[in-house]
């Protein structure tokens, strides 16, 4: 029983400090989106705000962790843990990229007046 007791505790140990590190990632968006400083909003990397680079590298962050940590990566051999983890990386990069290139089209069409903007 000694054994089950100590793992109490590192299990006990280990959900805080996984909700202490999703906590401090989603109040760091929360009050960038509160905020939006100037400088984030106005500088642009690839056509986009800095300031949704970090919104969408702060997403895939916790989406990482979360699979790590409640999936229970971390005790999975790495094959298994890179096969899991980075296909879905790659494909939540793949839909962000597909997204951004077509808004972008649809913004350009409509802005140089192909298509009204009436509806």
């Amino acid at each position: 029983m000694a054994h089950d007791a100590s793992n109490h505790g590192s299990a006990t140990k280990r959900i805080w400090t996984v909700f202490a590190i999703l906590s401090v990632v989603t109040i760091v968006e929360v009050i960038l989106g509160i905020i939006r400083p100037e400088f984030l909003v106005e500088t642009h990397l690839l056509r986009m705000h800095l300031l949704n680079w970090i919104f969408i590298i702060l997403t895939l962050y916790k989406a990482y962790y979360i699979t790590w940590a409640f999936m229970h990566m971390e005790h999975e051999t790495k094959g298994l843990r890179r096969s899991i983890v980075w296909t879905g990386i790659f494909l939540v990069c793949y839909l962000i990229f597909i997204l951004l290139t077509e808004g972008d089209y649809i913004f350009d069409v409509y802005r140089d007046g192909y298509i009204s903007w009436d509806f």
